[in-house]
């Protein structure tokens, strides 16, 4: 309990420099952000946390990069959470609403350790289970998979957009199994991998 109450506390006295991103000097803001980030380690070491600012308000996000085995603890961290004026307090990546940029084709590419992705040029094909038929996998097809497919952080890579895209509590609970595998020219019955979450909702419903 004192590891959640240390956190909240120094989070609370120093939440102003997170809320002036832009104003602070990038040493600065490292210093600041790799302490928050060791008193969040003290209470869980794999546990993260992502900040997302506007231009008033900011959110905290809370995240267990999809471990299911770490749920319980970012849900206890949160129900501690202080009320701290102009932040929102989140627990876990929650489901990404806006789907226009993704639609338009407009969508910024995400890098990630040198894995440069877009969400809407990635797709998937729906995978069975003959064993467990009430399981999902999907396979992942990506433009540039030839290039990527020996570097380690592939599927952690492909995993982020996707925990971004459907939210990870979706994520950890609803896709059984993930395979990658190039984008051929000629693929036949893909679906965009923006329309997962719609997909998910379906099958849950039917």
């Amino acid at each position: 309990m004192n590891q959640i109450t240390n956190f909240w506390n120094h989070f609370q006295q120093n939440n102003f420099v997170f809320l002036l991103l832009i104003e602070i000097p990038k040493d600065e803001l490292k210093i600041h952000f790799n302490k928050l980030i060791a008193i969040l380690h003290q209470y869980n070491k794999d546990l993260d946390l992502i900040i997302k600012n506007k231009k008033s308000s900011a959110e905290l996000i809370i995240t267990a990069n999809g471990n299911p085995y770490l749920f319980k603890d970012v849900e206890l961290l949160i129900h501690h959470a202080p009320v701290i004026e102009h932040w929102k307090i989140t627990a876990f990546l929650q489901p990404e609403t806006n789907l226009e940029k993704y639609e338009n084709r407009t969508d910024k590419p995400i890098d990630y350790y040198g894995i440069t992705l877009r969400i809407s040029e990635m797709y998937f094909i729906p995978l069975e289970n003959p064993n467990k038929p009430t399981d999902l996998g999907i396979k992942i097809l990506i433009k540039n998979y030839i290039i990527h497919k020996d570097n380690p952080r592939l599927r952690e890579a492909v995993y982020v957009h996707i925990e971004h895209l459907i939210g990870e509590k979706a994520f950890a609970n609803d896709i059984a199994f993930i395979e990658i595998e190039q984008l051929q020219c000629d693929e036949e019955d893909i679906i965009d991998l923006y329309n997962l979450s719609s997909f998910i909702e379906t099958l849950l419903d039917s």
